[in-house]
């Protein structure tokens, strides 16, 4: 008991000082992510019906979130994509960003924004199911709606016949799977790592069940 007290008193302490960073280290770390998910992103294969690959960066999204917290979790993905647009080359794609992965990366933002977001300001301790929903959850509709939607958009410019079948065969299906692999590694991650305690407050919160 007394091991797992200073466990929990050291991850509170650990987000503690998270908040008290001065602006460039915070931006160091947004930054050190960013490069994380430059580097997953090529760790990629591509299917033959569609134009989107499967990569990895989906687990540093959900990493940055739960660890930067609110506002630098996006601030992350926001330098990823901004810095891959500017010329950097680490998108998966190799391009500049405005290719038919656009908007994942757009969702990128999002995702990693609301779980951090919620990261910071939730009140009870993170249960494992809580976080896996909450990954998940923001997957679907902050990553997957945005992709889908843009890929929709550029492949009807780009002169093919597109419906919302086809293009959830191409922007969804494939990358059920290994999502949800991700989503449970980062969850576990995410529940180890955030104290059971506000980070804001200090108030004790209940204990929480796998």
């Amino acid at each position: 008991m007394e091991l797992s007290a200073r466990f929990e008193s050291f991850k509170y302490d650990l987000f503690q000082r998270r908040t008290a960073l001065s602006i460039p280290a915070k931006l160091s770390l947004a930054l050190g992510f960013a490069v994380l998910t430059g580097l997953l992103a090529q760790i990629k294969f591509y299917l033959p019906f569609t134009p989107v690959p499967v990569t990895m960066q989906t687990f540093a999204v959900l990493l940055a979130g739960v660890t930067l917290g609110r506002w630098w979790g996006g601030a992350s993905m926001a330098l990823y994509a901004g810095l891959g647009i500017a010329g950097i080359p680490w998108f998966a794609n190799g391009g500049s960003g405005f290719g038919p992965t656009f908007g994942y990366l757009f969702g990128f933002i999002l995702a990693a924004t609301l779980i951090g977001y919620l990261t910071d300001r939730i009140s009870q301790g993170f249960s494992f199911s809580r976080i896996f929903g909450l990954m998940a959850g923001a997957c679907v509709f902050l990553i997957y709606i945005p992709g889908c939607l843009w890929l929709g958009s550029w492949l009807g410019l780009s002169g093919r016949e597109v419906n919302v079948s086809s293009i959830i065969s191409m922007g969804v299906l494939p990358f059920i799977a290994g999502d949800v692999i991700k989503i449970f590694i980062a969850a576990l991650i995410g529940m180890v790592i955030t104290p059971k305690r506000n980070a804001t407050d200090g108030s004790r919160l209940p204990s929480r069940p796998f």
